[in-house]
């Protein structure tokens, strides 16, 4: 089909959650083509060359704790398409003076390192790794909707009520478990403790012991490569370097799909939007940022505890304390002097990441909206922190400010990489309180996006659930097999 053709669907966006919604609806037999205004497809899901020949970066995410999980995902076959490795050692959680937080594959490993608080760290998470699939059912939708399993929604909201507010060091007598719960609830880049950060982290906690957080050989872009085959498979047109400035100026279709932010929506729809729903997108919050450095180096990092080196990913901060107060320095608009940072050396796992004997790093720190800080001097304070001789290894390095974040990527406004504040009155009312958010006022217009339920991740969910919406509604179609 010629570029300008009509087709029943257009989708304006190419990251995980846009490709989601075409594959979608490609595989339900409707023509559908992708508009995707960088050069390339992925958004943040994307692998390149940033610092030297032969070393593969993520661009954005690059450990995948819903790669597994995610009920799209599952139902495309995803691990059947590419190779994804999960490791023994889900994450890591260095503490100062050589100590560090395992938290293993296997939960009952986990325990044993715990000491004194294996047990509570036990009764925390063991009834939500037992029922992995009914919460990821709850979480991975609107909250809107009534769950099919009330009981497992009841235990998960209790225990977020827990570690969401400051009874959460009630169950614990050391510091190692809370740090580890800590290091992963920060993922959401909020103020901790709060229920929005507890439901982050309960959840990806409860994937690291159930289905793991694998990573993707050959780089996050395989999931990208596999999405966009598939599309290409059943029809479906990606047309990159095509930005989108107002929906009028779309080719005819039955339906639109966005992947986009409220924001943008409201700038591409303009005064067409009914005056209430403007409002509440306009109304949309978006939250703090990340701001990312990429090394390249001439061997592995030396972590102070060996046992760290298994570790697909790992949380750099300190105590649950420590955290805590870097986080609420963020809030404020500042920049921690010991900031949080995220971890991961995919290139133990995938060889083909870089060159023999080397390896890549993979690193993000929180800092304020906005910010202009180059973060390679704070990222590598800490990692010498915790693995001493660190600097030594560097060959070299590329970083990114929130503000260069957020220039490459229109859906992370100031570097929010989230897509609109994970707060809990964001995770329901996301961008509106509807049970069926991805369906616009406008007619057969859909937000696809991360601003959507379930929120952030590389999981599909968002496009998919739109997808969802307009078969049901524009079509009277219901969900097509998505298997290979």
């Amino acid at each position: 089909m010629a570029r300008g053709d009509a087709v029943d669907a257009i989708v304006v966006g190419s990251g995980p959650n846009g490709l989601a919604a075409a594959v979608t609806l490609a595989r339900a037999g409707l023509s559908v083509r992708v508009h995707e205004a960088a050069s390339e497809p992925g958004g943040g899901a994307r692998t390149a060359e940033l610092t030297l020949p032969g070393f593969r970066h993520d661009v954005c995410s690059a450990v995948h704790p819903m790669a597994l999980a995610s009920p799209f995902f599952r139902a495309f076959g995803l691990e059947r398409r590419i190779e994804l490795r999960v490791p023994e050692l889900s994450f890591a959680h260095p503490l100062d003076g050589g100590r560090a937080g395992l938290a293993w594959h296997d939960l009952d490993r986990t325990v044993e390192g715990l000491g004194r608080d294996g047990r509570a760290y036990r009764r925390l998470l063991a009834p939500l790794v037992a029922h992995e699939e009914a919460v990821t059912e709850f979480t991975g939708s609107t909250l809107l909707r009534v769950p099919r399993h009330p009981l497992v929604a009841a235990r998960f909201g209790l225990r977020a009520l827990e570690q969401g507010t400051p009874a959460w060091n009630v169950r614990f007598d050391d510091d190692v478990a809370p740090a580890m719960l800590t290091g992963v609830a920060a993922h959401a880049i909020r103020p901790l403790p709060s229920l929005g950060t507890a439901g982050t982290g309960l959840v990806l906690t409860m994937h690291a012991h159930a289905r793991g957080w694998p990573i993707p050989v050959g780089g996050s872009g395989a999931i990208v490569a596999a999405l966009v085959d598939d599309l290409r498979a059943h029809g479906g047109e990606l047309v990159t370097d095509a930005p989108v400035d107002d929906l009028a100026a779309l080719p005819p279709a039955r339906v639109v799909l966005l992947d986009v932010t409220p924001r943008a929506l409201a700038r591409l729809a303009g005064d067409r939007l009914p005056r209430r729903y403007g409002r509440a997108l306009r109304a949309f919050r978006y939250g703090n940022a990340a701001a990312k450095v990429d090394f390249a180096l001439a061997g592995p990092v030396p972590w102070a505890d060996p046992a760290v080196a298994g570790a697909g990913t790992v949380h750099l901060g300190g105590t649950r304390e420590e955290i805590a107060a870097g986080e609420r320095e963020v809030a404020r608009g500042r920049h921690p002097s010991s900031p949080y940072v995220l971890v991961s050396q995919p290139s133990t796992l995938d060889e083909s990441r870089a060159p023999d004997g080397r390896h890549v790093l993979w690193t993000y720190t929180h800092v304020p909206a906005g910010s202009t800080l180059d973060p390679t001097e704070a990222v590598t304070r800490q990692l010498e922190r915790f693995a001493p001789g660190f600097r030594d290894l560097v060959l070299a390095s590329s970083s990114r400010s929130a503000e260069r974040v957020a220039a490459e990527n229109a859906n992370y406004i100031g570097g929010d990489i989230a897509s609109g504040a994970p707060s809990l009155a964001q995770l329901v009312r996301r961008p509106v309180l509807s049970p069926d958010p991805w369906r616009t006022p406008l007619g057969g217009v859909y937000l696809a996006s991360a601003s959507t339920p379930p929120g952030p991740g590389v999981h599909g969910l968002a496009g998919w659930h739109a997808a969802a919406s307009a078969l049901r509604h524009e079509f009277g179609l219901g969900m097509p097999r998505l298997a290979p």
